[in-house]
């Protein structure tokens, strides 16, 4: 029967068949087969509701399609441009900086290359940025802010993981801040060598610019301040977050009408939240299967008989990585985490840091050829064919890669401040 439900299965999502209905499906026939109560699934379900950290779920998401829908990233990019525009690659720079940040805040990668992308490909592309070099920096920035607070798949990861959601925050910070870094020196010699346009410094513009966005940018502050400093945790972040964003961006900026479009913002974030809840609860009970079929251990016993070596394990881990998050990524972080979890433990590698790689290959695997999803919104949003898209992302991939061999390796990047 094993060999008949596989195929069908496959055949099933082919078919376009919800992704929570094959998982729950697969669980529960696995469970079954190995005479086991398969009422494991359903008492996932529930455990899952009752986790308090679940909350900050679907009040990020709100507050990022708030943001979103509203002018904030427009007030975003003018100030950063007042700041940093006349420095070389400064305009390079104010993007790399505003769309992790607004990454971070919306959780998709879809949203940052759509609401930001149009804006500022033209500006970049007037300013004399290489074209080559504007549609690798806008598709790689689609996915920059996942290292940072409040992003969602740090979130979904730590909920599958069973890892306090706080510590992961925290240990993103540096990688995250190190990657932002190494980008920005590419941008800076590849403005230097285009001889790009800098932009006058204006003291005005400058003024202007915070005026505007005076009520936004405390937020960031705000939130990730908050959870670094202990002040609040990541649930209790997510309610703050929620309500200042409805009251700045209804009330104070009035971008957003209370009646007639909070229902439908609220309506369209709880369906992807919906969404990753299906999927997230059936795939617990997939993973309730896993621990008491021994699938892990016995995983373990058998790469360690061919891969005795850390260093090993771990580069085979990331090219394992790379290509599942490239293909799927929120089944990646919900299906094979509580795999590789307990394997990684057997070779020694904290759990904080394994998370901190996983999320790393997450980004990568966003731009990775052929199948990155920031590859194919890319190509729509800015009317580029995919191997144009391939060639300008080569230098961006080849910085992202070897950000991850650094944190893959000096665990302490990630692990600084945490212990």
């Amino acid at each position: 029967m094993a060999f008949i439900i596989g195929p069908l299965i496959l055949l099933l999502a082919f078919l376009g068949s919800p992704v929570f209905t094959l998982i729950g499906g697969g669980s529960i026939f696995l469970f079954a087969s190995a005479g086991i109560d398969s009422s494991a699934v359903i008492v996932e379900m529930l455990r899952l509701a009752s986790l308090p950290a679940l909350i900050a779920i679907p009040l990020f998401t709100f507050s990022g399609y708030m943001l979103a829908e509203s002018r904030a990233p427009q007030r975003m990019l003018a100030l950063a441009e007042a700041m940093f525009g006349t420095l070389p690659g400064g305009l390079a720079i104010v993007a790399l900086f505003t769309t992790a940040l607004f990454t971070a805040f919306t959780g998709a990668s879809g949203v940052t290359i759509i609401a930001l992308g149009g804006l500022l490909y033209p500006m970049l592309s007037k300013q004399g940025y290489p074209e080559k070099f504007t549609l690798g920096l806008l598709t790689t920035t689609g996915s920059l802010g996942l290292l940072f607070p409040p992003s969602l798949p740090i979130i979904l990861y730590g909920l599958v993981a069973k890892i306090d959601i706080d510590k992961l925050f925290k240990a993103g910070l540096l990688p995250g801040a190190l990657l932002l870094l190494a980008l920005s020196v590419y941008a800076f010699f590849v403005a230097r060598k285009a001889g790009v346009k800098r932009i006058p410094f204006s003291m005005a513009e400058l003024k202007r610019s915070a005026r505007a966005v005076a009520w936004e940018l405390p937020l960031p502050f705000v939130i990730i301040g908050g959870i670094y400093l202990g002040l609040f945790t990541a649930s209790e972040a997510a309610s703050v977050m929620a309500f200042y964003v409805l009251i700045t961006e209804v009330f104070i900026y009035k971008d957003l009408s209370l009646f007639k479009d909070i229902p439908r913002v609220a309506v369209k974030s709880m369906l992807l939240v919906g969404a990753i809840f299906l999927v997230l609860g059936t795939a617990l009970g997939f993973t309730s299967y896993l621990i008491d079929a021994q699938i892990p251990d016995r995983i373990f016993a058998w790469l360690h008989t061919y891969v005795a070596s850390k260093v090993l394990f771990l580069l085979l881990l990331n090219a394992f990585l790379l290509v599942i998050n490239m293909i799927e990524i929120f089944s990646a972080i919900i299906i094979v985490v509580p795999i590789i979890v307990p394997v990684a433990a057997g070779y020694g590698i904290d759990p904080v840091h394994l998370g901190i790689i996983f999320l790393l290959n997450l980004e990568i695997g966003y731009m990775l050829p052929p199948l990155g999803l920031n590859l194919f919104l890319s190509s729509s949003r800015f009317h580029k064919k995919l191997p144009v898209l391939y060639r300008a992302v080569g230098p961006f991939l080849l910085i992202l890669l070897a950000m991850l061999a650094l944190v893959t390796y000096l665990p302490s990047l990630s692990l600084i401040g945490i212990k």
